[in-house]
């Protein structure tokens, strides 16, 4: 979860805090000078994103990494370069901000990115409130079982009994996907029936999946 400005303050030393204050205010100078230093040069509040970790701490990093964006109310170019160009925890501070920037859905493609990855904290992180009000049906309905496959709790994806409402569609992925699981031998896993039970909410009781246990034991899923 995300740390407010705040509770950094209770939380951090006195160094790390005074770092934080001169980070915090190079981002707010730029944006408030947006076409200062130039298009080719870095903005130093980007390089601060980056040495976040290494200044506050691995466990605040996220947080004082979200602060830094919307600070500077940071634009898709930066945030498409900081993104590409970042670490894992680097990318995770971007898809964790990007309901609270301007961006409107210009920046899907990094969220789409993001579900493409076999990193559990990337996936986690995309199915947040932006995807929530961004993504297209096909698009989110692929994110739930991209959660249920890789494990991903689906108490990790933003407004899911909002969007998964008598959505019939997904109900039908999800019964496919449990379907092929037991075929296979292998576990159903519970959080699908979290979200089969949303997708009823509207249109009365769906079949539920097979929860014969497997035959054999169920092997490890590859990420």
């Amino acid at each position: 979860m995300l740390k407010s400005r705040k509770e950094l303050d209770a939380e951090l030393g006195g160094a790390a805090r005074a770092w934080l204050d001169e980070a915090l205010a190079e981002a707010a100078h730029d944006a408030a000078t947006p076409d200062l230093p130039g298009p080719y040069t870095t903005p130093s509040w980007e390089l601060r994103y980056a040495a976040a970790g290494r200044y506050c701490g691995p466990e605040h990093a996220d947080s004082v990494r979200s602060l830094l964006l919307v600070e500077a109310r940071a634009p898709l170019s930066s945030v498409t370069r900081l993104y590409e160009q970042g670490t894992a925890a680097e990318r995770r501070a971007v898809l964790l901000t990007l309901h609270r920037l301007d961006l409107g859905d210009t920046a899907l493609p990094l969220v789409e990115d993001a579900l493409r990855a076999n990193d559990t904290r990337l996936v986690a992180a995309a199915v947040g409130p932006y995807a929530a009000d961004h993504l297209d049906p096909h698009a989110w309905r692929h994110a739930v079982l991209k959660c249920l496959f890789t494990e991903v709790p689906v108490g990790a994806v933003a407004r899911l009994d909002d969007r998964a409402r008598g959505d019939a569609e997904l109900a039908r992925m999800l019964r496919d996907f449990a379907d092929e699981r037991t075929a296979a031998g292998r576990a159903v896993p519970e959080d699908l029936r979290t979200v089969l039970a949303f997708t009823a909410a509207d249109e009365g009781a769906h079949r539920a999946p097979s929860t014969a246990a497997p035959a054999a034991p169920a092997p490890t899923e590859e990420s």
